[in-house]
């Protein structure tokens, strides 16, 4: 009986010309894209300018390359300063291997640069990005996918991932907790646990970022728990499962601690930009004024042409009704004769010479 599986791709690069497109660095820079679109748009919400968020990833982005990169190579040395390893694969990021803790730390320097260029609060910047951090780990765990690597235990499930074997790495052929999926669904379900609470509570000084941490943290621990690739252990468990446990712990003491030194949300994560918003509105409907003035006046000059031979006609009419009803009939004709001498040409009767 064939089981139901999730197949892997067969490759993971695509050559156009002497150019390749890899599947893992397509992710990324997909999840990179999504995040800082989300980001922008909550950063507005806040009260911040448009492209703000970009601005500030050119120096958050490259410094959580390099940071998630470090990270991986610390904690997996072996494969390139350990015996028989190569020193230089350490800068083939394109083959896999960054660590998220790096990432978001280093990340996190840099974000820092830009809000100090930019002159704005870092932890409201955090908060506006929280949610799409999350959702382009979500996107990016995908790359694991198209590399056939970060897997779980063996398994049979139907949802389970076919990994081929590859001897030259030592890969075992079989089928293998997607553990990849998990961890996107999981970020998923983070992003939106953060826009839900920060419209609830109004989440803010970092606290919304640090509801994406401990969050992350949570899924991650048990994630982590299933992978079956090579990891060094502390007492029984893997290296990243500590650290998301110690993560976890600073993240929620932030919460409560924060909560009670600054509770509410920033008033303005920006300067000028609130004021600047304002300028431009009131000049767009001062503008639309204008135009509906415009054209009010265009509509009563077109009006007034047709209406005016008629209202000179009106008078007329009610005088002589309004002569039938005070003085009678005899008003009525006197009306009539005034109006037929009235109306007769000049030169048309007879002059009598004496």
């Amino acid at each position: 009986m064939d089981l139901a599986f999730i197949p892997s791709p067969s490759v993971g690069v695509v050559h156009l010309g002497p150019i390749p497109l890899r599947g893992y660095a397509f992710c990324i820079i997909i999840g990179v894209f999504v995040g800082v679109w989300l980001g922008n748009k909550r950063w507005i919400q806040r009260g911040g300018r448009s492209g703000t968020v970009a601005d500030i990833a050119v120096w958050a982005v490259p410094f959580g390359l390099v940071g998630g990169r470090l990270y991986h190579v610390i904690t997996t040395y072996e494969p390139y300063f350990g015996k028989n390893g190569h020193p230089l694969d350490a800068f083939k990021v394109w083959e896999g291997g960054l660590g998220i803790w790096g990432a978001v730390a280093l990340g996190a320097v840099g974000a820092w640069i830009g809000c100090r260029r930019r002159g704005i609060p870092m932890p409201a910047y955090a908060d506006a990005l929280a949610p799409g951090l999350a959702l382009g780990q979500a996107i990016g765990r995908w790359g694991n996918w198209f590399n056939q690597e970060l897997y779980g235990k063996p398994t049979d499930v139907p949802w389970a991932l076919k990994i081929s074997s590859d001897p030259a790495i030592g890969r075992i052929g079989g089928t293998y907790h997607p553990t990849f999926l998990y961890e996107c669904l999981w970020c998923i379900g983070v992003a939106a646990l953060v826009i839900w609470a920060d419209k609830r509570f109004r989440l803010g000084h970092g606290r919304a970022f640090a509801l994406y941490v401990a969050a992350y943290c949570a899924g991650r621990a048990w994630i982590e728990y299933m992978r079956v690739d090579e990891a060094h252990h502390i007492l029984g468990l893997r290296l990243n499962v500590w650290t998301a446990l110690i993560v976890f712990v600073l993240a929620v003491v932030y919460l409560v601690v924060s909560a009670k030194r600054a509770p509410g949300r920033e008033e303005v994560v920006e300067p000028g930009a609130l004021e600047e918003r304002a300028a431009a509105e009131a000049a767009a409907a001062e503008s639309a004024a204008s135009d509906s003035d415009a054209a009010t006046e265009a509509d009563g000059a077109d009006g007034g042409d047709g209406a005016e031979a008629p209202a000179g006609k009106a008078p007329a009419a009610k005088s002589a009704a309004e002569a039938e009803a005070e003085d009678g009939p005899e008003a009525v004709d006197a009306a009539a004769s005034s109006a037929d001498a009235d109306a007769k040409p000049a030169g048309s009767g007879s002059t009598k010479k004496s």
